[in-house]
């Protein structure tokens, strides 16, 4: 009978190195803070402050705004959007409107009723039917890089029929998500566009 014997082999215990544990900290917390820098220079949140822009979004409401979306596409017809409306002192707030109008269209109201390049506009998203004492019949020309800004509670709205069109520059950006409150959480497009609208 062979005689065996058994030797214990010991492993080497794992050993923390405490340069490799900070750099990982390190390493992480830069990763975090380029993420919340870059979130923070492509977004900005927007508070909704009155009724404007009611049924849709109304007062205290919080949304995030994309500064990047309109280097890529010009906006349409019906995004929401974040704008500094024309002459507007620069410590005043920014306002929020849905765009009606695109660069070279005629804007018209007659009778009340909005109509881009002689056409009727469908506007299902609208409060009510528009007061003749907030919708007189006028028409606005717009030129390249102008935008007609109207609030959805139309007769309780001062957008471009009291200022005029909006220029491209003017733009902060487009309301991509409502985040607050949480119950009223939604995606923009799903909120501003109702299935009927075109």
């Amino acid at each position: 009978m062979q005689d065996v014997s058994l030797t214990a082999t010991t492993l080497p215990r794992p050993r923390l190195h405490l340069r490799g544990l900070i750099r990982e900290i390190l390493d992480t917390l830069i990763l975090i803070g380029a993420i919340y820098a870059l979130v923070n220079l492509a977004t900005v949140r927007f508070i909704v402050d009155g009724h404007s822009m009611e049924p849709n979004f109304s007062t205290d409401q919080v949304l995030v705004v994309s500064r990047v979306d309109y280097l890529l596409t010009p906006p349409q017809r019906g995004d929401i959007i974040v704008f500094n409306p024309p002459n507007q002192p620069p410590d005043e707030p920014p306002y929020i409107k849905r765009v009606i109008g695109l660069p070279g269209e005629v804007v018209e109201i007659r009778d009340t009723q909005v109509y881009v390049d002689g056409r009727p506009l469908n506007e299902p998203y609208i409060k009510e039917a528009c007061r003749p004492s907030r919708c007189p019949d006028n028409q606005w020309q717009l030129g390249p890089n102008q935008y007609f800004m109207m609030g959805d509670n139309r007769n309780n709205s001062s957008d471009s029929r009291v200022f005029g069109p909006v220029g491209l520059d003017r733009v902060i950006g487009e309301a991509l998500v409502r985040y607050w409150p949480i119950d009223k959480w939604g995606v923009v497009k799903d909120i501003a566009y109702p299935q009927e609208a075109n």
